[in-house]
């Protein structure tokens, strides 16, 4: 007879990601920032962070969930650049109105 063992391991570690993934589920955290300013943008980006960090923080050991945090960070991250870049172009195109 052959004992296969690490299953028990294994379903606790796809557990614990259920359970991260869940934690994730829904409205993580709200940012405001002035996208004219690169230390509220900074700001909020390291809010959103904190907020992913802190509903992780219990399965960061996880091999399921550790690899997929900064992925997440970076999911979340862009639309914050994207909105401050937009804002900027924004400016910059009121700006070139108002010497016409």
């Amino acid at each position: 007879m052959v004992k296969v063992t690490g299953f028990d391991n294994l379903q606790r570690q796809l557990d614990e990601a259920q359970r991260a993934f869940k934690s994730l589920d829904g409205q993580l955290a709200t940012v405001h920032f002035d996208p004219e300013n690169t230390e509220s943008i900074n700001a909020a980006i390291q809010t959103m962070e904190s907020a992913i960090d802190g509903k992780v923080a219990p399965y960061r050991n996880n091999p399921f969930v550790a690899p997929l945090i900064p992925k997440m960070k970076a999911k979340y991250r862009e639309p914050i650049l994207e909105r401050a870049k937009t804002a900027g172009q924004r400016r910059d195109i009121v700006a070139a109105e108002a010497k016409d």
